[in-house]
């Protein structure tokens, strides 16, 4: 059956147990054999490749979908159309002078959309991990994303879905928190039922994390590279020790004071 076929299916379903104000989105489950695996499965999991086709098809239409990562669940649009970017922060509730992070699929992504000025090593260190990496920004990345700053966070979150979705776009991602301006992140797609209405396409990965820990919604541990050999802490995050570890202590950067 066509995945189109299946998706009726779901949604017909879910329209037994939902207001039919939800129904303008598509809920899909990931399988759940290759939900934890860090590269993806290691065969053709009937449904993988389908919903990633199906997801890379809609954010190319300028869709917003709501995605898992290694953290938190997190909403993810093309960081290159300008559209989008207006499209994502209406669904966050956010005003534009809050900025987004941008999702690469490889490590050599980051040098077509940032000015790189540590060694390649440092970042294979940290990527792909629950780290965002704040860089000068080049001029490879739309200048509509985040235009009152000169920096751009960027993310290689350990999840095979997400890493390949921004492969197969072959451009980043633009990803913020799946969850409206001020309120706590989400660890599965139930909590923010409330956006689903606004995207276009759900995709459900299984529970992130232990659910009842408040440790599990911090996110990304944001650390600014942009000046050589310093580093600055911007949001301490899930992984700040093994982060700062790898920062200071095997490659020498100082933190700023």
């Amino acid at each position: 059956m066509k995945l189109a076929n299946r998706l009726h299916s779901s949604i017909a379903g879910f329209a037994r147990h939902s207001p039919a104000r939800e129904m303008a989105c598509r809920v899909v489950k990931l399988p759940a054999g290759a939900r934890g695996s860090r590269n993806g499965p290691d065969k053709d999991v009937k449904g993988w490749k389908e919903i990633l086709n199906t997801s890379a098809g809609i954010l190319q239409q300028g869709g917003v979908i709501g995605v898992p990562t290694d953290t938190i669940y997190g909403i993810a649009c093309l960081a290159q159309s300008s559209q989008s970017i207006s499209n994502i922060y209406n669904v966050k509730g956010r005003n534009g002078t809050k900025p987004l992070a941008i999702c690469v699929g490889d490590i050599e992504d980051i040098y077509k959309y940032c000015h790189v000025n540590v060694p390649e090593q440092l970042l294979r260190d940290l990527l792909p991990g629950p780290v965002t990496l704040v860089m000068e920004r080049s001029d490879g990345l739309n200048k509509e994303l985040n235009p009152f700053t000169s920096l751009v966070g960027v993310r290689i979150p350990d999840h095979a879905f997400i890493r390949q979705l921004a492969q197969i776009c072959s451009e980043p991602l633009a990803l913020t928190s799946a969850n409206i301006s001020t309120q706590q992140s989400t660890l599965t797609i139930e909590e923010f039922r409330d956006l689903w209405p606004m995207l276009s396409l759900v995709v459900d990965g299984g529970p992130i994390g232990e659910v009842q820990s408040p440790e599990c919604r911090l996110g990304s541990t944001v650390v600014d590279l942009s000046v050589p050999g310093k580093f600055t802490v911007i949001r301490r995050g899930c992984a700040l020790t093994r982060t700062v570890e790898i920062l200071q202590n095997k490659h020498g950067l100082l933190p700023t004071s």
